[in-house]
């Protein structure tokens, strides 16, 4: 508060000291009215002085704004590798693929993976893109490649894992290609 306080203070006198050296340049430090009664060039020059002080306190702020306004939180992209897949633990295994409120039988998968976070900031809600074949080369998951995320991706190589349920009637093995993902370097979900 008080470096808010002294600031304030200094942009003061400052728009003061330019004020007087305004004035004393254009000569009307002594300008009073007019035998007509119309206002004098020291009016004018004060009207002037005024609208200088907004213009110069609108660039200041604005300066300051840019200074002050936090960094925007872009995409960060993260390359994955070394994918595979296996079958879910029995625990897990349990579930249905249902589209259009059919249901049918589903395989349930882990997609397990190196993901490779090349800046030196943990990135957060990193959603993964890819697309999943079966061994016909049909897609797995129709106008789908979405297929999950990653809360916190931190810097350098690391593990992950994504569970998939794939329909039981597509025949194995899967083609797991174009995996990738992206994150933020600030959390935006919660």
């Amino acid at each position: 508060m008080e470096k808010k306080n002294s600031l304030l203070l200094l942009l003061d006198v400052l728009l003061d000291a330019v004020s007087l050296a305004i004035t004393n340049f254009l000569g009307l430090r002594n300008a009073t009215w007019d035998n007509s009664g119309l206002w004098s060039s020291h009016t004018v020059a004060r009207q002037y002085l005024r609208l200088l002080k907004v213009i110069f306190i609108s660039c200041v702020v604005g300066f300051l704004s840019c200074l002050l306004t936090p960094s925007a939180v872009a995409l960060t992209q993260i390359k994955l590798s070394n994918l595979s897949y296996h079958e879910c633990p029995q625990e897990l295994a349990q579930g249905a693929v249902t589209s259009g409120g059919t249901t049918m039988a589903a395989n349930c998968f882990i997609v397990t993976g190196k993901a490779q976070n090349g800046t030196n900031k943990t990135v957060y809600d990193a959603d993964i893109f890819g697309r999943i074949y079966d061994a016909n080369n049909d897609s797995v998951m129709q106008n789908r490649t979405r297929l999950g995320s990653i809360d916190e991706i931190p810097p350098g190589e690391s593990d992950f894992e994504l569970r998939i349920s794939v329909p039981a009637n597509q025949p194995l093995p899967l083609k797991l290609k174009q995996f990738k993902a992206a994150g933020f370097a600030a959390q935006v979900r919660r």
